[in-house]
This record gives C-alpha cells, sequence and structure tokens, in this order.
C-alpha cells in the first residue's frame, strides 16, 4: 500500500450500517481511507471540518435525502470541487438525472458491486487531481479564471478567482448568486471572444473578460480588477512594446478611436497615431482588425 493510495480520503454517507460496513472494508482493501455519515447534516459536518478527496453518496436517507446534501456541499467553497459519486437502488433515469444535476459526476446502483466501485472512484480521483492540476497551474500564473453554465452557475475556478469572488467570509454564496444573474444576461447578449463586462459587485470592482466555450454549455471567464493594468503588461512583454504603445493596443482592441484613446490617455489623436504605427511595424500588420486580433489571441491564451 503506497503512500499517495492513503492520501486518498473517502466519505461514505449511507442509512445502512451493513451497507456502510461493506463499502467501508472494500475501500479499505482498496488502500482508500474512508471517513462514514449514517445521514446529510452530519456528511456535511464531516466533510467541512476534514475535507475529502471524493464523497459516495446515498440518494435516498431520511430528513435530508443524497441530492439536497449534494446540493449544498456545492455551495461550500472548499467543497465544491469535491466529486460526489451517488448510491442508488433507483432505476428511474428521472433519478438518475436528479443525481447529476445536483452536482454528482456519476452513479452506481445497489447491490454496489466493489470492485466497479473502487475503479469508480479511481477515475474520478484521478480526472478531479487532473482538474486541480490545471486550475492551480492558471493560478500561479495570475489568472483569475473560472467558468459556468448558461445561467451563470458557478462550474469551477481557480483559487484566486475563488478569493476575489468570496468577498466576505459571512457571505461568501452570495456574490456567486448576483455574479450568476449578471452573466446569465451577458450570455443571453451573445459576447464575442475578448468582449468585456464591468460587474456590479458590493465592495469590489471588478470587470470579466469572456474567453468563449470550451465545451458545450460551459463558459471560461476571466476576472480582472478595473484599475489594473495587468493585460497592458501582458501585451508589452508578450509583443515587445512600450507601456504606451500596449496601452494604445488594448484600447483599439476594445474598438475605440484614436480620438477616444487620447482622451482616455490624454495624448493627442496624433501622438496616437504615430504609436499605432509603432505597434503596426512591431507586429507586422497593416491595420487595426488584424492588430486587435493579435491582441485578442495574446489575451486569451496567456
Amino acid at each position: 500500500m503506497t503512500l499517495s493510495q492513503r492520501k486518498d480520503l473517502i466519505l461514505v454517507v449511507d442509512d445502512s450500517v451493513d451497507s456502510l460496513s461493506m463499502i467501508h472494508h472494500a475501500l479499505e482493501q482498496a488502500g482508500l481511507t474512508a471517513l462514514v455519515a449514517m445521514e446529510g447534516a452530519q456528511a456535511i459536518s464531516i466533510a467541512e471540518k476534514m475535507i475529502p478527496d471524493l464523497i459516495l453518496m446515498d440518494a435516498v436517507m431520511p430528513t435530508l435525502d443524497g441530492f439536497e446534501t449534494c446540493r449544498r456541499l456545492k455551495l461550500h467553497p472548499d467543497l465544491a470541487a469535491v466529486p460526489i459519486i451517488f448510491m442508488t437502488g433507483l432505476t428511474d433515469a428521472e433519478d438518475v438525472v436528479r443525481g447529476l444535476e445536483a452536482g454528482g459526476v456519476d452513479y452506481v446502483t445497489k447491490p454496489v458491486r466493489p470492485k466497479e466501485l473502487v475503479a469508480r472512484i479511481r477515475v474520478h480521483l484521478n480526472n478531479a487531481r487532473l482538474a486541480q492540476s490545471a486550475y492551480t497551474a492558471l493560478d500561479r500564473l495570475g489568472q483569475a479564471s473560472f467558468s459556468t453554465d448558461a445561467k451563470g452557475e458557478w462550474l469551477w475556478g481557480t483559487p484566486q478567482a475563488e478569493q476575489w469572488i468570496s468577498i466576505t467570509e459571512e457571505k461568501r454564496v452570495y456574490p456567486r448568486k448576483e455574479l450568476a444573474t449578471q452573466i446569465q444576461c451577458w450570455l443571453a447578449r451573445v459576447p464575442q471572444t475578448g468582449d468585456q463586462l464591468a460587474l456590479h459587485l458590493p465592495c469590489n470592482a471588478l470587470r470579466l473578460r469572456y474567453l468563449g466555450e470550451s465545451t458545450a454549455g460551459e463558459h471560461l471567464f476571466r476576472l480582472l480588477h478595473q484599475d489594473e493594468d495587468s493585460e497592458g503588461l501582458l501585451l508589452q512583454n508578450q509583443l515587445r512594446l512600450t507601456r504606451r504603445e500596449s496601452q494604445v493596443l488594448l484600447w483599439i482592441a476594445q474598438g475605440k478611436t484614436n480620438r477616444e484613446i487620447g482622451q482616455i490617455l490624454e495624448l493627442s489623436p496624433r501622438t496616437v497615431n504615430k504609436h499605432l504605427e509603432q505597434v503596426f511595424r512591431k507586429l507586422g500588420v497593416e491595420n487595426r482588425t488584424s492588430a486587435a486580433a493579435m491582441a485578442f489571441q495574446c489575451l486569451t491564451n496567456s
């Protein structure tokens, strides 16, 4: 049994003592550490104290069923990314859909077959690690990125994005609800890659850059501070421009005229045009459209 296997912590939630005993034994035999809970509220309490790597959730339980328990776990920022596999004796497709809509990643039917269960656990643990590695890499590069569904509901986010959106410890969930409403309205207007939206959230001046649709129904965004010059600095470093040239290019990419850029940067239109000529020369392009396209590509892929 390797050390890495012992680090995998599985929370098993089931109101049947016999089922808990059988699954606990199977997980121990597979080198996985098991925690057990017999009802939903207990599961939430345990998960908040000892964040598991994966949760096995019985669908049908008294008081708080597995579907509602899953929904509540997904509202907790530290638990939102933990994969949840439903265990159910229900064969109706509608109940399977309920589990997936509540936030589950998979389901197994009872009576549980230990070998199949462990195999599914391994797959989802590996997928979760790969996803977390990607989020962490983005975060270390200073990327406050996240994705939502078409309704603006949060799917995943880098640690930096989580921190910016969770404005206060007491009201961590509410900013996401406000954000979802604004994103849903924005997506209804069909934004293009690179478009930006100023957010209206309490105590925080943020804007969004739309990065496009990664898969069907999953939309990618980058969070930016309203007053930060990080994008200008990125263009400056990636495209080898001066600070002024990168600022001009950034506003060109947002559809501003030379006159508007001059007013924003407090430059004459003539000076803006001189900077723009240098930008064209350094990028090897001949017009504003081509320059803007290169800027979008730089900002989206970095």
